[in-house]
């Protein structure tokens, strides 16, 4: 069995060929898609800035194998954003990701001060 590794996603894009419809519904719901929604699950979080509506970002946890790596985790994420967007009837153009591997991540914590 191969190891098992969490990787947060944040998958980025712009705003393409979105219908009237689509604009006015992604204004309507901006409030519930700004800094207080960015959070890493793994059906993904949406989050832009209404004024102007152009970028976009979802947030992603994927768990994959190890040895299939970043990449891997990247294409899992961009295929799962693509797919949640044209779900949900949004244009958008070339979607692209930065992985953080959750697993090989160093935490520097700080010690305690001595007085």
């Amino acid at each position: 069995m191969s190891e098992q590794h969490t990787y947060r996603v944040i998958v980025r894009g712009t705003w393409d060929g979105l219908t009237d419809e689509a604009r006015e519904r992604l204004l309507a719901q901006a409030a519930g898609h700004g800094l207080t929604s960015m959070r890493f699950t793994d059906e993904g979080t949406l989050s832009y800035e209404p004024r102007p509506l152009k970028h976009f970002s979802m947030r992603f946890v994927v768990v994959s194998d190890a040895e299939d790596g970043e990449e891997m985790a990247a294409a899992i994420a961009e295929d799962r954003a693509a797919t949640t967007l044209r779900g949900l009837g949004y244009g958008f153009g070339e979607l692209k990701s930065s992985v953080t591997d959750l697993d090989t991540m160093k935490i520097n914590y700080k010690r305690a001060s001595r007085r």
